[in-house]
């Protein structure tokens, strides 16, 4: 069976990355936020995810309606929004979709929630995997590949070979995540993923995101 098409590169934001030490203000953080997201649109990145573990509903809500609101004023590009755990939200935010985790809600209640919306799930090893190929998901996380410092307490690094493992128990769309670089994402398409996410590469970088995407893109031409 032909896999769908997925976006070569899933950028994850991270709300305690990119907004700790700063944007305290709710305009400053609004605007960053905004800024963000247009940085990557601009930079040809077609899907995006937020995080955010920390705060409120409300708060997190606030920040989905501003990026939403950014990425519908860039003229001629797409960016599909992605809200990390808060299913909730998604229709409120007037988001694209939520992408859950082992211990969130189950992909079948976010799938109630968000109707025709993206469903994405973090998968860790085989015995995850499996039942996330028969379920109503829109492609699957598969990691982490390499060491991350995206998390305080990672699961056990799969390696390539992980991911290949992967590759050979789905057909849907398959998203590599943790601890992947410019110079290690062509390995990690070799192994069968159709796309990477990424968290510090490109907002912990110490560049613009925008170059940095760009950087990660060039690699597709």
């Amino acid at each position: 069976m032909e896999r769908a098409r997925f976006p070569r590169l899933y950028p994850i934001l991270d709300a305690e990355l990119v907004l700790r030490g700063g944007a305290a203000e709710p305009e400053q953080r609004r605007k960053r936020l905004q800024d963000l997201v247009r940085e990557l649109a601009e930079a040809g990145v077609e899907i995006l995810q937020y995080r955010n573990k920390v705060d409120a509903d409300a708060m997190v809500l606030d920040d989905a309606r501003g990026m939403k609101e950014a990425a519908d004023q860039i003229m001629g590009v797409s960016i599909r929004l992605i809200l990390n755990d808060r299913a909730t939200l998604v229709a409120e935010a007037g988001w694209d979709g939520v992408h859950v985790g082992q211990e969130d809600l189950s992909a079948g209640q976010a799938r109630l929630l968000v109707g025709n919306g993206v469903v994405g799930l973090s998968t860790h090893n085989d015995a995850q995997l499996m039942p996330a190929d028969d379920a109503p998901v829109d492609y699957i996380a598969i990691g982490p590949v390499f060491t991350t410092m995206s998390k305080a307490n990672p699961d056990p690094v799969i390696g390539l070979e992980g991911v290949r493992r992967a590759r050979e128990l789905t057909t849907k769309p398959l998203v590599a995540i943790g601890g992947i670089t410019r110079e290690t994402a062509e390995s990690v398409y070799e192994a069968g993923a159709d796309s990477i996410a990424v968290i510090g590469a490109i907002f912990g970088s110490g560049r613009s995101v925008r170059e940095a995407a760009k950087d990660f893109l060039a690699n597709f031409k």
